[in-house]
């Protein structure tokens, strides 16, 4: 009898399974009949922006999104991922005007990431909604609207993200795909994307290699007025100023998600000073040290600029994360 029960549950087992996999081809065929110009337009944004993709969403959204970068940046289109949370607290410095912004929720009411819109489109950056809900308010601030809509989840609760995550990452995989085609990317290009190839040269190398220099980094004296800081922030367009000393030793780090509690903590700027609000002891890397340790160090503490010191904690020069991703030609000491 115990083995009845064990092959019934075995057959039902399979059959779940194959049930799960059926909705969500479904569902992705469904999606299929769906493509409309929207599509195309998504696909003309990017290929002829001279920025990168900036991928933005929160929880499986967000899981889902960051396979997406990994997919354009190896097919040949530069894509980072921005977590709105983040962004609202500094890295927003990441994000330039040559970028597109592509936002992605399945509600399209992700307060978190709808909130992020208006300061992403200050910044002159088109939007595009990865979404669900083309009614939704994130699709109401958007540019370009695609639809990413599933009838049902493979999920028997209808609670779990099943079809709605496979169908968004299907439409990736379509746009990654059809990018490759606008750029004819062939696999020689591929190979260079892939470790042995320029990335993987990049990551092996020394910070020194690829960290800006010079006029380019944003240092502040300790004690210059808030003002003056933030005029330095601005012009330097990095996201941030590096406190430092007579000698040029690191003291602090003031960003953009900074300067903006200080603004709205209410407290007055004039009279205020960069110590006041920088953050002190901030994550650094020696110049000597390998650009995949400083990648790690950036993935790990979420942060997007990587102050480059001595041995002594003097000022060498700064690290972005859109140098170590090979924005543009591969730069040599900020050149």
């Amino acid at each position: 009898m115990a083995a009845i029960g064990s092959e019934l549950e075995n057959k039902m087992s399979i059959e779940q399974a194959v049930e799960v996999l059926k909705t969500e081809a479904e569902e992705i065929l469904r999606l299929a009949e769906r493509i409309d110009d929207n599509f195309s337009r998504m696909v003309d944004m990017i290929y002829r922006s001279k920025g990168c993709v900036v991928i933005s969403g929160i929880g499986k959204s967000g899981i889902v999104g960051r396979k997406i970068v990994a997919t354009l940046n190896s097919t040949g289109t530069n894509a980072i991922f921005l977590h709105p949370v983040e962004a609202m607290h500094g890295d927003l410095g990441i994000v330039r005007k040559e970028d597109v912004f592509l936002a992605l929720s399945n509600s399209g009411e992700t307060e978190e990431l709808n909130m992020l819109i208006p300061s992403i489109r200050k910044k002159g950056c088109p939007v595009i909604a990865l979404t669900g809900n083309t009614g939704s308010t994130l699709a109401r601030l958007s540019d370009v609207v695609v639809d990413v809509g599933v009838e049902k989840e493979a999920c028997p609760l209808g609670l779990a993200p099943t079809s709605s995550t496979t169908a968004l990452l299907a439409m990736g995989d379509a746009l990654a795909v059809v990018l490759i085609h606008k750029k004819d990317f062939k696999t020689g290009d591929f190979k260079k994307n892939h470790p042995g190839g320029n990335l993987g040269q990049r990551l092996s190398g020394s910070v020194s290699r690829i960290m800006l220099t010079g006029e380019i980094v944003p240092a502040v004296p300790e004690g210059a007025s808030l003002r003056e800081t933030i005029q330095v922030v601005d012009q330097k367009r990095l996201g941030v100023a590096l406190i430092v000393t007579p000698s040029q030793i690191l003291t602090g780090i003031l960003t953009d998600g900074d300067i903006r509690h200080f603004i709205a903590s209410g407290k007055p700027m004039e009279g205020s000073v960069n110590t006041d609000v920088m953050t002190k002891n901030p994550r650094t890397i020696e110049s000597g040290r390998p650009v995949y340790e400083a990648l790690n160090l950036m993935e790990k503490f979420q942060i997007t600029v990587l102050p480059v010191v001595d041995k002594k904690g003097r000022i060498s020069g700064v690290l972005h994360l859109h140098d170590i991703l090979g924005k543009g030609t591969l730069k040599f000491n900020g050149h």
